[in-house]
């Protein structure tokens, strides 16, 4: 310390007295998210220099510029980068232990507003950290709820779109009432998740973590803890999750692993084929046949060429394409019998969990969105070959149809022409017109009302809207005010898997 002047930040000591309260003092969360690396990568250090300085708006978080000088708060935001010296256990006890339901909710008997129950949408709002639930016929907003901070992957409804499950980059697992507008409860599945998905049945949910290495099933009905399985590869080498899907035919969710070459298929059926699900051979095979596993959710282990860290799935769910993690191609894994079956022409990182298909002549075909460049990929699911490749304004992220649309909706995600949205004809494969409803403002994903009459575009940003459009004449019609809107989902297009839905 210079004599006279300042002294030296101390992050550590400035985190325990203005953050711990609710942050917890291990910084993995308490009524504020955790406060690490993997949580708040997407947020950068001005961001984050930028909340501890001015907090944010329409959260509990205030702002410390009275508190800390310029240099404590760049000292502060550089500790809260560095990862966590060891991370604390976080299996069923501590996940239990987290599980609050809401004493004050009663479940309606039937909804509590008047409109059709399958043509609900959900609009998350990630500016202030809500979910609008919106009348997909007036687009009256019915109810606005709080939600865990960062909200990542879409909400999951149940197989009667009653309920809805969303969960939150730190963990948090939320059910809610549609019927009832009411929060039913919540939990904390990990420590940062990545995103969640339904068994068919609706009893199961299963969120995949990044920290820890572990897939948590969850049961729908009281957020208690099923199982949680460690993610180990076959070497013993430990893996993140990066994406579980739920494959329903099969009775099974599939993992794709960031770590190790292998997809898992995780099995929730109560009648297991259990030449697939073994946990190995008994001592004479021949008459013993396979040792089954001790779980209710046996484990199939399928290894693969390389990395595969996003998938997309055939209509029948017996095949799988993942992207190689070089961005440089793909491949088609048959899940019946467990092995590579195909290459796919796929460069520039595509971002198949976007991906979409639609009836194309006499065949069906997938198209997806690539990251790394402005083209989008069309595949014939029967060939899987790359019959067309349709160049865009830049990288897009999300891709939407409907089985009644004669369009396809794609974003410009990145790049100086974000504000561009391209309807593509699914016939002829050509871009018929580009949309540009907000000057420099980023236009990304779409959704449709129950009959496809209508598309939804988010205008993301802090003081943005959904904008709806008619599917047909590609006029909009109506603006509705939201807080950087990001993702929409609508009920009836997600439980019965429509097509041009991404699932």
């Amino acid at each position: 310390m210079v004599l006279g002047g300042p002294a030296l930040a101390d992050p550590v000591a400035d985190y325990n007295e203005f953050c711990a309260d609710c942050h917890a003092a291990n910084r993995l969360g308490g009524t504020g998210p955790a406060l690490i690396p993997e949580t708040l990568r997407r947020m950068r250090g001005p961001k984050i220099e930028a909340v501890i300085r001015d907090g944010r708006v329409a959260t509990q978080m205030p702002g410390f510029t009275e508190e800390l000088t310029d240099a404590q708060i760049t000292a502060l935001s550089d500790y809260l980068k560095t990862p966590l010296d060891t991370i604390p256990p976080w299996g069923a006890e501590q996940i239990n232990a987290s599980r609050v339901m809401d004493e004050d909710y009663v479940a309606a008997d039937s909804p509590v507003w008047d409109a059709d129950p399958m043509n609900i949408t959900l609009v998350v709002e990630t500016g202030d950290h809500h979910v609008s639930v919106l009348n997909g016929d007036t687009f009256e907003v019915l109810d606005r709820f709080a939600t865990p901070f960062a909200v990542h992957g879409g909400p999951k409804f149940s197989p009667d779109g009653r309920y809805v499950f969303i969960m939150s980059r730190d963990g948090w697992v939320q059910k809610y009432d549609i019927y009832s507008l009411k929060q039913v409860g919540r939990t904390r599945a990990g420590l940062n998740s990545r995103n969640i998905a339904m068994s068919g049945d609706g009893k199961w949910l299963a969120v995949a973590n990044y920290l820890p290495n572990t897939l948590t099933i969850l049961s729908t009905e009281d957020l208690t803890v099923a199982e949680v399985h460690k993610i180990e590869g076959k070497d013993g080498t430990p893996s993140r999750v990066s994406a579980v899907y739920q494959a329903p035919p099969r009775d099974s969710f599939v993992l794709a692993l960031k770590d190790v070459p292998e997809v898992w298929e995780v099995s929730y059926s109560e009648n297991p084929d259990m030449s697939l699900f073994a946990g190995g051979f008994t001592h004479d095979w021949r008459i013993e046949g396979p040792t089954e596993q001790d779980t209710d959710f046996p484990i199939r282990r399928i290894t693969t060429p390389d990395y595969l860290d996003d998938f997309f799935f055939d209509q029948s769910y017996e095949h799988l394409m993942g992207a190689s993690r070089k961005g440089e191609d793909g491949m088609v894994i048959d899940l019946v019998i467990g092995m590579k079956v195909a290459d796919l022409d796929l460069p520039g990182m595509p971002h198949l969990g976007s991906g979409i298909t639609w009836a194309y002549g006499d065949t069906t075909v997938m198209a997806t969105p690539h990251l790394k460049e402005g083209v989008i990929s069309v595949i014939d699911m029967n060939s899987w070959e790359t019959i067309k490749r349709i160049p865009t304004e830049g990288p897009g992220f999300f891709m939407r149809s409907h089985e009644n649309s004669k369009y396809v909706w794609a974003d410009v995600f990145f790049g100086p022409n974000k504000d561009a949205m391209h309807v593509i004809d699914k016939q002829t494969l050509e871009i018929v017109k580009t949309l540009r409803p907000v000057p420099g403002a980023t236009v990304a994903h779409v959704e449709f009302t129950r009959d496809g009459k209508y598309a939804l575009v988010s205008v993301w940003e802090d003081d943005g809207a959904v904008l709806i459009y008619d599917a047909e004449t590609l006029e909009e019609v109506r603006r509705l005010p939201m807080r950087k809107p990001s993702g929409k989902y609508n009920v009836w297009n997600k439980i019965t898997f429509s097509e041009g839905t991404s699932h």
